[in-house]
């Protein structure tokens, strides 16, 4: 038989893929009996941060991951679509009533067992002996089973902090200002992009950043009490980013003095700005994130400010005016691993037969994503060599992601324009370029749904 432990997104999705497909499994959940620093009540899939699941327009990489779950049977959007109310462009649910309803499909369909107890780290083995466990168990995964995840994968490629910059896509990037060049020429030419500061556009950058306003701390992320006071918890989660991750949010280097960034972060010793033949005063650096190098991190600008202060503020770099942003920096709690060193193609656990991650776990975020790859994670238990989607889908660009060994620090990514592959041949026309992307996303789920018989 096969086992699901956690029925959060990933896991009540994977559940379901198999059930609905005629198999049996067991959906393990812990809640009640045990219950973790987020969540407040003990039903499926429950909402614990927003009640929006992104855009609802076709025309959106959101929207586009949307039609290739559906097409797929998501449980999570056909409940969604019952309860939504209303919220604008996005799809957005009543809380209560899609968490009860996610629970009452599960609980009352007959080839699903659920077991409502915390399944430990050495019960794994267990229910290994018995067929394919998917762990689906998300960011707030149990000290117990995290500490047998560690054992399986290798504590470095294991992370319970997101400490990430922001992305944002190539093609918004103003080349006119922006130059490539690695400190003092090492390594290849364009492994890094430079944004170019002088004096007064790096104090006014600097300025704006310590004044922006950051993004609140819950208790669980510090590990704290709930009733721990504001002060308290940014104290032990100041320290325990730096323990697990190394790093320090840029606006609080910012804080130590005008000049921390300059002789930190953003030195620009071993660089030459072509516009004036020398050293800038200070240089933020810019790093592919992926082997197309459509989309580029902001180097060491880990950050907790508010996600509009972050477009403010950051596209106050010289170069980075008009920036796009797939994905804007956060610093939280959130376990997840290097998917590229631990898992194989098939969301298999390197070197454990049979042990697939699913959800948050695998390196993908939001709940449409986490959805997604649980659906995925059940379809390849019950097909371990299954066709993946081909690379224009959506899907597709996610396992990209999560099979992307280029030299970088893998960090989690929700769907986006620069995940998807790039047209050939190319146009530098964005509205074209994007509606390229969405057509060559259908037809190649299209042709991949029919191939492989998902029904």
């Amino acid at each position: 038989m096969i086992s699901v432990v956690g029925a959060g997104f990933a896991g009540v999705e994977a559940a379901w893929a198999i059930a609905s497909r005629g198999h049996h499994v067991r959906l393990f959940e812990m809640r009640p009996s045990a219950n973790t620093p987020a969540h407040e009540t003990s039903w499926f899939a429950e909402l614990v941060c927003s009640n929006s699941f992104k855009s609802k327009s076709p025309t959106s990489p959101a929207g586009l991951l949307k039609a290739e779950m559906q097409a797929l049977g998501s449980l999570v959007l056909a409940v969604a679509a019952e309860h939504a109310v209303p919220g604008g462009e996005a799809l957005a649910v009543d809380r209560t009533k899609f968490s009860e309803a996610i629970t009452d499909r599960l609980s009352s369909h007959p080839n699903v067992s659920v077991v409502r107890e915390e399944a430990t780290g050495d019960q794994i083995d267990g229910l290994l002996a018995d067929g394919p466990v998917i762990l689906a168990t998300g960011p707030l995964t149990s000290p117990s089973l995290s500490s047998k995840l560690a054992e399986w994968t290798g504590r470095k490629h294991l992370y319970f902090y997101d400490a990430v910059a922001p992305t944002v896509t190539a093609e918004s990037l103003d080349r006119s200002i922006i130059f490539a060049q690695s400190r003092y020429d090492k390594g290849e030419g364009d492994d890094y992009l430079n944004c170019p500061f002088g004096r007064e556009e790096y104090e006014a950058f600097v300025e704006a950043l310590v004044a922006a306003d950051r993004a609140p701390i819950h208790a669980f992320e510090a590990g704290g009490k709930r009733d721990a006071s504001p002060a308290e918890v940014e104290v032990e989660f100041l320290e325990k980013i730096k323990y697990f991750s190394g790093c320090s949010p840029i606006e609080a280097i910012a804080e130590k003095g005008a000049r921390s960034l300059a002789f930190g972060n953003f030195k620009p010793v071993g660089l030459t700005d072509p516009r004036t033949g020398r050293r800038p005063y200070a240089a933020l650096q810019l790093r592919p994130e992926n082997r197309e190098k459509s989309m580029y991190s902001l180097v060491a600008c880990q950050t907790r400010l508010k996600w509009g202060e972050q477009k403010r503020v950051f596209q106050m770099v010289p170069g980075l005016q008009n920036a796009e942003f797939v994905r804007y920096g956060v610093i939280h709690r959130n376990t997840f691993v290097d998917a590229p060193s631990v898992l194989e193609r098939n969301l298999q656990v390197k070197g454990r037969p049979n042990l697939y991650l699913s959800g948050q776990l695998t390196g993908v975020e939001g709940y449409v994503e986490s959805a997604a790859m649980g659906i995925m994670a059940g379809l390849l238990t019950l097909t371990p060599d299954l066709e993946l989607p081909p690379r224009p889908t959506a899907l597709g660009s996610l396992f990209a992601h999560l099979q992307d060994d280029s030299q970088r620090e893998f960090a989690p990514m929700n769907i986006n324009w620069g995940l998807l592959p790039d047209p050939e041949p190319p146009t530098r026309d964005k509205g074209q370029k994007r509606a390229i992307k969405l057509e060559n996303a259908h037809r190649a789920f299209a042709e991949w749904a029919q191939r492989i018989s998902v029904e």
